[in-house]
């Protein structure tokens, strides 16, 4: 019997992920909790085999940041990330975590269910590619990489210079990247571009 904690702050995909594994004989439910700073306390007091991670959780708290403290403490237990979130940074981040898996709720062909048993018999699932969006006139797919982290740092409302400094470029790069972006786009403003791709979930500087 595996032994399994739900880390999800919103109450319909939770109970919807209770709902699976308690239909399954193959899981026990031990916990479902709604933020992910708490995971570790319960996995230093319990036999926990598998969790499903979100990524965004109560109060803020980052999913992938408790897993990778998860995998560093106790590699044994096994993680699924869970989100509906398309941010571009997520799949590269779980992965340098060491999580073994990676599932989005709206948008995967295969159920959680066949993600936690393939994932329980030693596979890694992640997705073959990213989700695609619409940020303005652009596809997702037509922003560099460079230019994804200077739109990442938008978000944050910080200045140019703060920007460039965490980036380790100059102003003037910084710039270029936007005006490239709004090119792109067909936004006006930098405003516009940094809100919708936040809203959107395509870019999230807090997690």
């Amino acid at each position: 019997m595996t032994n399994v904690m739900i880390v999800e702050d919103q109450s319909m995909p939770r109970q919807l992920f209770e709902l699976f594994v308690n239909s399954s004989p193959d899981y026990h439910l031990m916990y479902s909790i709604g933020n992910a700073a708490m995971a570790e306390i319960y996995c230093m007091n319990n036999r926990i085999d598998l969790i499903l991670m979100d990524v965004c959780t109560a109060m803020g708290e980052s999913g992938l940041t408790a897993a990778e403290v998860i995998k560093r403490k106790y590699p044994q237990i096994r993680i699924i990330i869970v989100t509906s979130m398309p941010e571009c940074s997520f799949i590269d981040r779980a992965r340098a975590a060491g999580v073994e898996s990676f599932w989005y709720k709206e948008l995967s062909r295969e159920s959680i269910l066949e993600v936690m048993d393939r994932t329980m018999a030693g596979e890694h699932v992640y997705p073959d590619e990213l989700p695609h969006l619409m940020i303005g006139e652009a596809d997702s797919s037509e922003f560099t990489g460079r230019e994804l982290e200077v739109l990442r740092e938008l978000t944050s409302g910080d200045p140019d210079e703060t920007i460039a400094a965490r980036l380790h470029m100059s102003v003037w790069t910084v710039r270029s990247h936007i005006r490239h972006m709004l090119e792109k786009t067909g936004f006006e403003s930098r405003t516009k571009l940094a809100v919708t791709a936040r809203e959107k979930g395509f870019v999230m500087h807090d997690y």
